[in-house]
C-alpha cells in the first residue's frame, strides 16, 4: 500500500494524476526493498530505466522520488527500450536488482478508460476523478506479487561515471561549458551547438 503523502508529494512534482508515475513508485520501492536500501541522498544508488519516447514515461518520475536517483544527481539513465521496467544497483556493495511489470497487469492498465480517452488526444489533467482515482487507489493497494516481478538479486560489475569539474568557455558564444560538452574545431573548445557537431573529438 502507497503512503498517501507520498502519493501527494509526487503528484505536486509531476503536474497531474494518471497511473505511469504511482507504478513507478513501487517499482522504484520494490527495489529498494529487495537490495535492503534506502532511498539515495546523493549517489548511493544508480538506476538504469528502460523507458522511452511513449505514453508510459510518467513512470519515470515516480521512479526518480521513490528511489532518489534522478536526473539532476546524473544517478538515473534511460536506455530507451520502451519498457516500464528498471534496474537499480547499490553501487557500495555492486549488488543490482531488476523489477518490471507483470504483462496482465499492464494490459489491464494500458487497455483502461483512461488510456483509452488519452490516445484520442485528452490530456491527463482533463479527465475527470472518477476515471482516473479508482485506477490510482488500485495501483496504489495490490500487494507487490499482483502487479510486479522483482528479479533475482545480482552482482555487477558497475563503476560508477566521475563528474566532471573542468570546465571551459566557448570560443564561439562565450558561454561555460563542461569538458563532456566541448568539441574541438579548428584548434577551438567550443560548445556542441557552436560546433554544429556531435562526432568531433570529445574532451
Amino acid at each position: 500500500m502507497l503512503d498517501k503523502s507520498l502519493l501527494e508529494m509526487t503528484f505536486k512534482l509531476h503536474g497531474h494524476k494518471d497511473p505511469a508515475w504511482p507504478v513507478g513508485i513501487r517499482v522504484g520501492t520494490a527495489a529498494m526493498k529487495a537490495l535492503g536500501v534506502e532511498r539515495a541522498k546523493n549517489r548511493e544508488l544508480y538506476c538504469l530505466c528502460e523507458t522511452g519516447v511513449h505514453p508510459s514515461m510518467c513512470f519515470v518520475d515516480g521512479v526518480q522520488f521513490a528511489t532518489g536517483c534522478t536526473l539532476g544527481k546524473g544517478n538515473i539513465e534511460k536506455l530507451d527500450y520502451g519498457k516500464n521496467a528498471i534496474t537499480v544497483i547499490d553501487v557500495k556493495s555492486k549488488k543490482a536488482v531488476r523489477v518490471t511489470l507483470r504483462p496482465e497487469f499492464q494490459k489491464k492498465t494500458l487497455t483502461s478508460e483512461f488510456e483509452k480517452l488519452r490516445s484520442q488526444g485528452l490530456h491527463p489533467q482533463d479527465i475527470k476523478p472518477e476515471v482516473i482515482d479508482p485506477i490510482i487507489d488500485e495501483i496504489s493497494s495490490l500487494p507487490d506479487e499482483e502487479i510486479l516481478i522483482v528479479g533475482d538479486v545480482f552482482d555487477v560489475d558497475f563503476k560508477p561515471r566521475k563528474g566532471a569539474y573542468e570546465w571551459y568557455e566557448c570560443e564561439k558564444c562565450r558561454e561555460i561549458v563542461f569538458a563532456p560538452g566541448v568539441r574541438i574545431l579548428d584548434g577551438k573548445h567550443l560548445c556542441i551547438p557552436c560546433s554544429g557537431y556531435r562526432d568531433i573529438k570529445v574532451m
